[in-house]
């Protein structure tokens, strides 16, 4: 039996494609509904049979739907929300895929009834490559998928979309909202963010070094392109919509990195031997938790 009769997915790129992936692969939904505004990705899904329906509109795409699922830039979550709203069914549960999580009950819960249960939810999964062509349905196994449901929320729907993250391979957390948009501003919004800052700054550098940072390019430098070629619209949303925790985050990184600054004006080599060590368990420890191969990927594979 199918855990949900009729599921629609909003927004059908990366994260939505691969969803709509696993579902179909797992006969997780009775009916697998699909809407995006880019009719571009509206025909690969269709073309891919990856949905049973590509819905006409919003509307359409919610109808009678028992889970419904937002997989598009959270800056849009709160013009979706106004638009569906009024036509969720009762006893629905609304979730979506975005990194940031308190924001996402200021910009829905406005335009939605009590009877909708709003459920956020975040799988910690993704590449650095966008739309429905680079989806893959085993995306999110053995990665985390974040459930942040707001006090009070029924625990058999809980329950529910803990079933779901968990059949299409992922390890389920339940989380505080603010607590996951802080944990999650140091592990990837302020990474991400000096990825697009260093690649910045080479490409400036580029007009003066005459094309030898590309050229040049080491590992590092490398693996910090793969990360700033992720999807601008997105990244752009989760700043804006998490900017308390990023900009304390940030506080703390500029404060670490003046002690390094330091310990290499004063030729403090200790310092720095006793930063890189341990920092460096940090990559085994990953390695260990089953989140990281121990193996080197300058470029990494899609099905990774």
């Amino acid at each position: 039996m199918p855990l949900y009769e009729k599921i629609s997915i909003i927004g059908l790129g990366l994260i939505g494609s691969s969803l709509a992936r696993a579902i179909k692969e797992n006969n997780i939904a009775g009916a697998l509904i699909g809407f995006d505004e880019n009719p571009d990705h509206n025909k690969v899904v269709n073309d891919l049979a990856l949905v049973d329906l590509i819905a006409a509109d919003l509307v359409s795409a919610v109808k009678d739907a028992d889970l419904v699922i937002l997989a598009t830039p959270v800056g849009a979550y709160s013009s979706i929300a106004e638009i569906i709203g009024d036509h969720l069914k009762a006893g629905a549960t609304l979730s979506d895929v975005g990194s940031i999580k308190a924001a996402v009950f200021d910009m829905i819960n406005p335009h939605i009834s009590s009877d909708v249960h709003l459920i956020p939810a975040h799988p910690v999964a993704g590449t650095e490559q966008s739309g429905p062509k680079a989806g893959f349905s085993s995306l999110f196994h053995d990665r985390w998928a974040i459930l942040t449901p707001p006090e009070g929320a029924d625990q058999g729907t809980i329950d529910k979309l803990s079933k779901f993250w968990q059949a299409v391979g992922s390890n389920v957390e339940i989380m505080e909202p603010k607590h996951h948009d802080k944990v999650l501003a140091i592990t990837s919004h302020v990474p991400h963010l000096i990825a697009y800052n260093i690649v910045g700054t080479a490409r400036d550098l580029e007009e003066v070094t005459k094309s030898e940072v590309i050229k040049f390019s080491a590992g590092g430098f490398r693996d910090f392109t793969r990360i700033a070629a992720s999807n601008p619209t997105m990244w752009r949303d989760v700043f804006l919509n998490n900017k308390e925790a990023v900009l304390e985050m940030l506080g703390r990184f500029s404060e670490d990195l003046t002690a390094l600054q330091r310990a290499i004006r004063w030729e403090d080599g200790d310092a720095l031997y006793d930063i890189f060590e341990k920092t460096r368990r940090i990559r085994q420890q990953i390695i260990d938790a089953g989140q990281e191969e121990d193996v080197a990927d300058f470029g990494r594979h899609q099905d990774e």
